[in-house]
């Protein structure tokens, strides 16, 4: 007679899905919850242009989950008691970043909150099929503001010193100080606002959005999402060029107002076709190694 063998003690049994009376209240407790977090998280994307991407973060990830739905409902869900710890750690982490005024861990916690709940109920191997869309609300979250300064500044420091590399060969004097540009009629200063941070990270994010609905393999998913930064830094030092010649060659004034803002926005246009391009070659790559063996 052949003993049977218990199961791990991770896992509590076999489970279907929740009523949607259930969902509808762990919903309604979560929202109450996280009210005055989300409230908070939402004006900054509306008044912080360099998180106003993150309007589109959550939406993309209910569209992977949306339509991997399929796939998911034919998943056996098996609930775990690892979820629980999750589900402490999460409000844990809740609490510290409400008692520290520490927006960022509020917000944090919300997302491991979230992988609690869904391991509890679902189990992990729902919880790995929903892990893309899960990682990628990350970049919903604002970057603290102690990290973002450290990031801020050198790439100021970088488009300056980029741009005062470059003008020099195109027929403009450059005397650079800093993130400051002094050209002939007037000085240009590499603000925070002109670092590059903002596109950076809209170009990051949309990056991999597309990335994932115009390639299927990983690593490619990987490489143009790593390649985003470099092409949004190359895209911010032509900003800054361009921005020297035109006050050297046409009007001082042009290095502000609309046409300073018409700038960012066609940079960030030209960063979405060098991402686009990139795209291309490794495309032809692929098919030129596939012949080659």
């Amino acid at each position: 007679m052949q003993a049977e063998q218990p199961s791990p003690p991770a896992l509590i049994a076999e489970t279907a899905w929740p009523p949607l009376w259930q969902v509808v209240v762990l919903a309604g407790l979560l929202f109450w919850l996280y009210t005055p977090t989300l409230t908070h998280l939402v004006g900054q994307w509306w008044h912080d242009p360099n998180f106003s991407h993150g309007f589109f973060v959550p939406l993309f990830s209910g569209f992977v989950i949306w339509q991997e739905r399929s796939k998911l409902a034919r998943l056996t869900l098996f609930s775990s008691w690892w979820g629980l710890l999750l589900l402490g750690f999460g409000l844990c982490v809740l609490v510290l970043g409400q008692m520290g005024a520490e927006l960022f861990l509020s917000r944090l916690s919300l997302l491991i909150v979230l992988a609690g709940l869904t391991v509890f109920i679902l189990g992990w191997s729902f919880f790995r099929a929903i892990l893309f869309p899960w990682a990628f609300l990350l970049l919903m979250i604002p970057i603290p503001v102690i990290i973002l300064n450290q990031i801020t500044f050198p790439l100021q420091l970088l488009a300056s010193r980029i741009a005062s590399t470059i003008l020099p060969w195109l027929g403009v004097p450059v005397l650079r100080e800093g993130n400051i540009i002094v050209l002939p009629a007037m000085s240009l200063e590499v603000a925070d606002a002109c670092s590059g941070i903002r596109s950076l990270m809209s170009l990051a994010a949309l990056a991999v959005i597309y990335g994932y609905l115009m390639e299927r393999r990983i690593a490619v998913r990987i490489l143009l999402a790593v390649a985003s930064l470099p092409i949004a830094v190359a895209a911010n030092s032509l900003r800054v060029v361009i921005t020297g010649l035109l006050v050297q060659y046409w009007d001082p004034d042009k290095a502000q107002g609309f046409f300073h803002e018409f700038q960012g926005w066609l940079m960030f246009v030209a960063s979405l076709l060098m991402l686009y391009l990139l795209h291309g070659l490794i495309r032809i790559f692929w098919l030129e190694e596939g012949r080659e063996s």
